[in-house]
């Protein structure tokens, strides 16, 4: 009878055994919830970014470059811990690049900046990657070497997204000060001047930014263009 009882036994105790958890791999689900990890990390950036008396960029400009600058620096394509934000979904009258110190999380300069003269007039809204287009481009950039030129000191930029701004250097598409990228401009005529395709910033802060943000920092020129997101492989 014992020999019977046993077997029963033993199944009835096995019962109890915790279960065994196991690791879920679904590509998928690992895949929403980095995307998850990311949007809050990002988030709780934003939150507390210190503002220095400056305005904050927009949270989806901010977003989308944010998405950027954690892959380039995990790949080694940018080095230094300063991103430059260019928004041209505004108008070129306001104050639309940030330089923000990641370091600290926090901007050290806002500033006017000049979009392309074919890419639109007030507002940038046609980019282009080819040369002799005199348009704007979009995208991430490594920040290359200073030099002087017509403009005086200038900042040479690779562009790092292929077919979106791959051509920046061919094109001398670079960052310098501008007379007709000074503020007194929008006064007058109510915008910016409009460069040939570089982004061009005051002559009163240019050394100061680019002395900032040389040698290897991301800068992220951003639109809401449907057709940028869909071509870009470091924005979702």
């Amino acid at each position: 009878m014992i020999y019977r009882v046993l077997p029963i036994l033993f199944v009835f105790l096995l019962s109890f055994k915790p279960a065994t958890i196991k690791e879920n791999n679904d590509p998928k689900l690992l895949a929403a919830n980095a995307k998850a990890s990311l949007e809050l990390k990002i988030k709780n950036l934003y939150t507390g970014l210190n503002a220095n008396s400056f305005q904050l960029p927009k949270m989806e400009a901010f977003s989308k470059a944010m998405e950027g600058y954690f892959q380039l620096k995990e790949q080694g394509a940018i080095q230094k811990e300063i991103l430059t934000i260019i928004d041209f979904s505004l108008s070129s009258s306001q104050k639309r690049l940030w330089v923000i110190d990641m370091a600290t999380n926090s901007v050290l300069l806002q500033s006017v900046v000049s979009h392309g003269r074919n890419s639109g007039e007030e507002f940038a809204t046609s980019f282009s990657n080819e040369a002799n287009s005199f348009k704007s481009s979009l995208g991430f950039y490594a920040t290359g070497e200073t030099y002087n030129g017509k403009h005086g000191l200038s900042l040479k930029l690779d562009g790092l997204e292929y077919g979106i701004n791959s051509n920046a250097r061919s094109r001398a598409v670079v960052m310098h000060g501008a007379d007709y990228a000074a503020e007194s401009i929008i006064r007058q005529q109510g915008r910016l001047g409009r460069s040939q395709g570089c982004p061009a910033v005051p002559y009163a802060i240019h050394k100061k930014i680019i002395e900032m943000i040389k040698d290897k920092s991301c800068l992220f020129i951003y639109h809401p263009s449907r057709n940028y997101e869909k071509q870009s492989k470091l924005v979702s």
